[in-house]
């Protein structure tokens, strides 16, 4: 690992990118995501990549499905509004079942929004944004340190099950600074050779990517196939976060930013004498839905927390199952709620349920 360096969020997903063998961006500006993109202009060249600003977000991501079926390591990133653009193309490449990364850098929405962050696209992300059955990985990371260690391991994990990856950041961490540690530029020589790429057929068969067959039944098996590994996925990847769990009678329940926020709201229930702790799913998909429902065994209720009008809060009550009162407080539009208002509606809720 290097020295320590202060960088903001998106150049720091865009250096760990290239450290993990990213050579390939396409990809098209938007407010608060478009350093990424400015950085990589400068970046890729120097190591020998390849980057080009589409016309549009339509354009980059049918680029990205081309540089990834020859087997590259390649990436795009967006905001909420460009990030809808793509959902074609995205369900096109988790058919293929290529590898690639995305980055959404969530601002306020519906519609055209506003520039300040979000997690209103949880939906987006995790249950399908565009048609048919397919599952992107969504990683959802809370500090900039843990941004370079996702995006690091999106690439590998990209690659181990030829699957889309996405790593969902708000505007917030897209846009603060802090100190962050980045591994070494990773040898392309050791990456992953794929032999289904299409890398020229001279002397071989040549190799088939598609995203479809006029068979209904071929169809079918080819969406079976998928199935298979999402499972697999659900079963080996999960990962979450448990924070002052140990004698925890009540629990909050939040990703990225929010997890961040909510950790000092717990820091300030406990000096009350308030025994509350915080689980943080940092896998969006696959959602760690067992690991949420024994922690809901042992307390009294639930409160989710989100910078939307209630989006994670459906799976945290798929998790818990009835086993306790799940509780939503959220902000939407860009608003971001504040230690001292989760709070009080914290102590509110305490207050009801004793009642």
């Amino acid at each position: 690992m290097s020295e320590k360096l202060m960088v903001k969020g998106t150049e720091a997903i865009a250096e760990a990118a290239i450290r993990a063998g990213c050579r390939n961006y396409f990809g098209y500006p938007i407010t608060p995501q478009s350093e990424l993109a400015e950085y990589m202009s400068r970046r890729l060249p120097q190591v020998g990549g390849i980057f080009l600003q589409a016309e549009s977000e339509v354009a980059a991501v049918n680029m990205v499905y081309g540089a990834a079926s020859t087997g590259k390591r390649v990436m795009t990133s967006t905001s909420s509004p460009g990030f809808s653009l793509m959902q074609e193309g995205i369900s096109y490449i988790a058919a293929a079942q290529l590898p690639c990364v995305f980055v959404n850098v969530v601002r306020g929405g519906p519609g055209l929004g506003d520039i300040q962050p979000a997690q209103s696209d949880y939906f987006q992300a995790t249950k399908g944004g565009g048609h048919g059955d397919y599952k992107l990985i969504v990683l959802a990371p809370s500090t900039l340190q843990e941004a370079v260690d996702l995006t690091y391991l999106a690439f590998d994990l990209a690659d181990e099950y030829r699957n889309p990856v996405l790593i969902l950041a708000d505007g917030m961490i897209g846009q603060m600074m802090e100190p962050v540690e980045f591994p070494e530029l990773r040898d392309l020589s050791t990456l992953p050779k794929h032999e289904w790429a299409l890398t020229g057929c001279k002397g071989r068969e040549p190799n088939k990517v598609t995203s479809f067959n006029i068979d209904p039944y071929k169809l079918e098996e080819m969406n079976k196939e998928c199935q298979k590994k999402y499972q697999k996925i659900m079963e080996g990847e999960r990962r979450s976060e448990n924070y002052m769990i140990e004698d925890a009678e009540y629990l909050l329940v939040a990703h990225g930013t929010m997890a961040r926020i909510t950790k000092t709201v717990i820091r300030e229930a406990r000096s009350k004498g308030i025994k509350v702790g915080l689980f943080r799913p940092i896998t969006l998909w696959p959602y760690p839905y067992e690991e949420l429902s024994k922690l809901s065994e042992n307390v009294r209720f639930i409160l989710t927390v989100e910078m939307s009008v209630g989006q994670m809060v459906e799976d945290v009550k798929l998790a818990v199952n009835g086993k306790t009162d799940v509780f939503f407080y959220g902000r939407t539009a860009g608003v971001i709620p504040t230690p001292n208002e989760i709070l009080e509606r914290f102590e509110q809720l305490i207050r009801m349920v004793k009642v």
